[in-house]
């Protein structure tokens, strides 16, 4: 491969984002040829005598990307140090190593996108990818749609902006009801804030689709693998976003 900087390749090789492979860096579980590296500062044309906790690093495949039905209360993290379970208690053994696509909240539920690739996850998170995520929300509250219209011309709230969403009135009966909102930046807990700030009380979010995927039947806690032809639409969409006129 062309000379890159390690953290590049080894997020291409599906072991981490490049923020986690320099972390790693820096905690000393990266080696070439036995010698621990220290710095992220090294352009590198081949891992094979690249180790990540003492084990070889497989070589640059092509990208996969998986679904999964990520169940509520479960953190979309590798570990945590307060011993909270993660989704990584639950994946399915077959999967090869993947990384998550940004996060859900550990309330949330639903689609969350797996790779094998950190540069794709990387392009995918960042909010300008413009990649839109539906979700169903249940909650309680009184508002109208034509308040709900309003978010499409975006909204600040306590000095965070964030850009339009659309937001309609799936059904309802009393005080609850069932909603369908699109968003395309993704920031934190952006759904339920924004919610929240018209009059509205989450009780339940699940994310149905991203971008060209959807979660369909699948079944909470299985994966699958996505077809090339919808990885190749959803790279699409990035590349479109990239060249858009600002």
């Amino acid at each position: 491969m062309a000379a890159q900087r390690i953290a590049k390749a080894l997020a291409r090789a599906g072991v981490g984002s490049r923020r986690d492979i320099e972390r790693m860096i820096a905690e000393g579980r990266i080696a070439i040829d036995g010698e621990v590296l220290t710095s992220p500062a090294l352009n590198i044309t081949n891992l094979a005598n690249v180790t990540v906790d003492g084990e070889p690093v497989a070589g640059i495949a092509p990208a996969k990307l998986y679904r999964f039905h990520k169940p509520a209360g479960f953190l979309t993290a590798a570990r945590d140090p307060a011993g909270r379970p993660t989704i990584m208690d639950i994946l399915p053994p077959s999967l090869p190593r993947v990384v998550p696509v940004g996060r859900l909240d550990m309330n949330t539920e639903g689609l969350l996108l797996l790779t094998t690739d950190g540069e794709l996850k990387r392009a995918l998170e960042l909010p300008s990818s413009g990649v839109p995520r539906v979700y169903r929300v249940r909650a309680f509250g009184e508002v109208t749609q034509k308040v709900l219209e309003a978010l499409a011309d975006g909204i600040s709230i306590e000095g965070v902006h964030y850009g339009p969403i659309l937001a309609d009135i799936e059904r309802k009966t009393g005080h609850n009801l069932w909603l369908i909102v699109t968003i395309r930046e993704g920031k934190n807990r952006e759904v339920r804030r924004v919610l929240e700030h018209v009059g509205l009380q989450v009780n339940r979010l699940i994310r149905v689709a991203y971008g060209p995927i959807g979660l369909d039947d699948l079944p909470p806690r299985m994966a699958d693998e996505i077809p090339d032809s919808d990885v190749a639409l959803l790279k699409a969409m990035l590349k479109a976003t990239k060249t858009e006129p600002r």
